[in-house]
């Protein structure tokens, strides 16, 4: 059955998929009146192929079909990344526990019983295709972040005791979950819970919370509380940044040559001129050397001081 592709920006697409004509022809009159677009199919295969062209907002699926049946054409939609978020209701005359076990089993959100009434029908889809719609643009949302460098996770405090699990983070964060604290999908740190409770505590009282920094080889993880999310979870957004980087933006900020941005970062990071000349492969008076025209440059006296201004420019 050849149908045109549909306009998405005119209605919700809906995939009607049955073997009976008149069960077709029963919901399609009633989708249509509600302002929906109609795609139908009467065959699990041709259900898989209108569902890959069209990607329905919503699919309507017969339990029962000769050939291939309901169940095994949403586990199907389920295992496609392409199709998996499309919410999946199933309509059957099998009510038997089993069914209903299978129905969910294979990945569907509701199923409502035969004879159809359409009203009901129509009352399920639109709550299920609002909580499709929440998803996809929570998932676009989180992939817009990681596109940008920024990973973002939200973590709920689960008890009094202090124990947390992360709701949900992006790809990026899990994965500097993981390199930085060996923490699986979900689990949050001992090392970030504490700094997260002390920090928001710091927060509701007006104050500005401070960031965690962890180090890993020449890498660094900044960790930053940004707010709470309207389930009042505690939302983090974390970037990683390396000595090269830091060093670079000292250059460019603060107009110093290469190796006065090298000897004031790793001032700022309190190592002394012998520990300086050890990591730069210098002696201690070339490193002092460096430091004092960075002092003129920077139009302050003292080591602090011209930590202070470093810190501050990267903080910006």
């Amino acid at each position: 059955m050849n149908q045109p592709l549909p306009d998405r920006n005119s209605a919700h697409v809906v995939l009607v998929v049955d073997d009976v004509p008149d069960n077709l022809s029963v919901l399609h009159d009633a989708l249509d009146e509600s302002g929906y677009v109609v795609l139908v199919a009467t065959t699990g295969e041709s259900a898989l192929q209108r569902a890959a062209q069209a990607l329905p907002d919503i699919v309507l699926l017969d339990a029962v079909m000769p050939g291939m049946d309901g169940f095994e054409v949403a586990r199907r939609l389920k295992a496609h990344p392409a199709t998996a978020h499309i919410p999946i209701i199933f309509m059957t005359g099998l009510t038997e526990t089993e069914h209903v076990v299978a129905a969910f089993g294979a990945g569907g959100v509701d199923y409502v019983t035969k004879p159809i009434r359409a009203q009901e029908v129509l009352a399920r889809m639109a709550v299920h295709m609002k909580s499709a719609r929440q998803a996809i643009q929570a998932t676009q949302a989180r992939n817009a972040l990681d596109a940008f460098g920024h990973a973002t996770m939200a973590i709920h405090v689960v008890d009094a005791d202090g124990r947390a699990r992360a709701v949900w983070q992006t790809p990026l964060a899990r994965d500097l979950m993981q390199v930085y604290f060996g923490a699986a999908a979900g689990q949050v740190p001992a090392s970030v819970l504490e700094w997260l409770r002390h920090e928001a505590a710091v927060a509701a009282q007006g104050r500005e919370p401070r960031t965690l920094n962890v180090e890993k080889d020449e890498r660094q993880l900044v960790l930053a509380l940004q707010q709470r999310t309207g389930d009042d979870d505690l939302l983090i957004v974390m970037r990683e940044v390396s000595d090269a980087a830091v060093v670079q933006t000292l250059v460019q900020t603060l107009k110093l040559t290469l190796r006065e941005a090298e000897v004031l970062y790793w001032v700022a990071k309190g190592k002394t001129n012998r520990d300086i000349g050890d990591i730069l492969g210098t002696s201690p008076a070339t490193v002092k050397k460096h430091l004092e025209r960075v002092y003129v440059k920077l139009g302050v006296e003292t080591r602090t001081a011209a930590a202070g201004i470093a810190m501050a420019r990267l903080r910006l």
